[in-house]
């Protein structure tokens, strides 16, 4: 999963620290993501991820709040809520709001103000004023340091003011995807020509090159294998399901899931004896009905401890002697495969590695083969304004993720490889049900994912990315496909 990009003036503040590596299953999103998993996408200069659980269950309670932490009076008549207590430690900028000029402050409340005064939400500034058309209620509790933020690191600020306490919502998902569906039109149309000059650029660090995707990969996906555990399902998917009606049940999760995958895998033609790669392991259940198929598998992933699990599960299905799951770069594969299917792994790959991404597929492809790929896609004009801004997002979530349009995906694949797309179908709306239910599993874990060393600074921070999300594709603003690729037979492509 990755999400998308609200454009805000940025700046850049220091980033938290390096996560130490646990074993992490991934979401299909970016196993070789960002859906959620999915996701919504747009400052910093340095490379930032999320700090590992402390050894601990979260900060003690008896912590002073930090700045940010405490809630200014709500609605009269109501009890003054409180923000979580912030470790400065483990969350440098979330503890306190970053230095800003008053006029930068000043322009980020103006600019605000003016965006919130023409959308169907209420805003209310520390429980008193209101803002807005009407419609769902987000209650900025701290104004002065919300502004702050947001001056000084744009969406960046937005975010971590979230999880500061700073502002919440009785609905955040509503809020979202209000802000979603005119995210085109938050900023002023001439701020959004001078993007260029305030909007932070992906450090250099995040480059996917393969030691660099390995590094990004691991800052997701390593985090705790029972983390994820808590809020998929048990085919251990993370990636979008596609359910025969919408809404949804939480107990109709693994059959979407398995209904997804056989799309693609009958989209890909896989059966009795097909050679099949995929790239992006998860945690192996593509392989394992890929498998019971009567395919030979390759599959292949970044995460070591993605593979240990996929491998054991797969050991205990007895689809040892089919399935092989390497520890290796999708550049690094070698052979001829009659399929090749690749769940939201796109999103990972970085946009200046498309094009080695797409000729890695045309390469492996056995002649007559077929290419199924799910993919997290945003709209072209929206990826070509923000395709270099770094966002809350790849701080905090996704390091190195980039979500292509469908465009853009035709772009690279005519001008580079042999690959075209026969076959396009949308699940956006399964991908928000999808992400519902997991933010539903993951707030009703609360009390499990304290037990595992996760303070709640971390669970403001996963619900906004669920939520985030989640409201990306409801808005429309994201959508989730699945496409069928093969390879052009012309004369013309035949020379090359």
């Amino acid at each position: 999963m990755t999400a998308p990009t609200h454009p805000l003036p940025t700046e850049p503040t220091p980033g938290p620290p390096q996560p130490t590596p646990a074993s992490v299953p991934a979401p299909h999103a970016a196993e070789s993501t960002p859906a959620a998993g999915p996701a919504l996408h747009p400052a910093e200069s340095t490379t930032a991820s999320v700090p590992a659980p402390a050894s601990r269950k979260g900060v003690p309670g008896t912590a002073e709040p930090a700045r940010g932490a405490a809630s200014s009076s709500p609605v009269p008549g109501t009890a003054v809520q409180q923000g979580p207590a912030v470790d400065p430690a483990r969350w440098p900028d979330v503890a306190a709001p970053p230095r800003a000029s008053r006029l930068r402050t000043a322009l980020a409340e103006r600019i605000v103000r003016r965006a919130l005064a023409r959308l169907p939400l209420r805003a209310r500034l520390a429980g008193a004023e209101d803002i807005g058309l009407g419609g769902p209620l987000m209650e900025i509790r701290e104004p002065e340091a919300f502004f702050r933020r947001i001056g000084a690191s744009g969406l960046i600020g937005f975010g971590e003011s979230y999880m500061a306490g700073e502002w919440d919502a009785p609905d955040l998902v509503a809020v979202l995807t209000v802000l979603a569906g005119n995210a085109a039109d938050l900023v002023p149309a001439p701020l959004q020509r001078l993007r260029p000059l305030w909007a932070l650029r992906k450090p250099a660090a995040q480059l996917n090159t393969p030691e660099g995707s390995r590094e990004n990969i691991s800052r997701h996906y390593d985090l705790s294998n029972d983390l994820f555990a808590l809020f998929l399902d048990g085919t251990l998917s993370y990636s979008s399901a596609v359910f025969r009606s919408l809404p949804a049940t939480q107990d109709l999760l693994p059959a979407a899931q398995h209904r997804k995958i056989d799309l693609l895998l009958d989209a890909a033609g896989v059966g009795e004896g097909t050679r099949l790669l995929e790239i992006g392991t998860g945690w192996g259940e593509l392989a394992l009905r890929a498998a019971a198929r009567g395919a030979r598998v390759v599959s292949v992933t970044l995460s070591a401890e993605q593979r240990e699990l996929a491998r054991t599960r797969i050991r205990e299905a007895g689809y040892e002697d089919r399935v092989e799951v390497r520890l290796c770069d999708y550049r690094q594969v070698t052979g001829a495969y009659d399929a090749v299917v690749s769940v939201e792994m796109i999103e990972a790959v970085g946009e200046e590695f498309w094009p080695v991404y797409f000729t890695a597929l045309d390469r492996l492809l056995a002649p007559g083969g077929r290419v199924a790929l799910q993919a997290i896609t945003m709209p072209d004009d929206r990826l070509r304004a923000s395709r270099s801004t770094y966002t809350w997002i790849h701080k905090y979530i996704f390091p190195g993720g980039l979500l292509p349009s469908t465009e853009a995906i035709e772009r690279v694949t005519t001008g580079h490889t042999r690959l075209r797309t026969v076959r396009r179908s949308g699940y956006g709306a399964h991908y928000a049900e999808t992400l519902r239910l997991w933010r539903e599993r993951f707030t009703e874990s609360s009390a499990q994912v304290d037990a595992l060393g996760f303070d709640a600074v971390f669970r403001r921070m996963w619900t906004f990315y669920l939520a985030y999300s989640e409201a990306g594709f409801r808005s429309g603003y994201l959508d989730v496909q699945q496409l069928l690729l093969t390879r052009d037979q012309s004369p013309a492509q035949e020379a090359l």
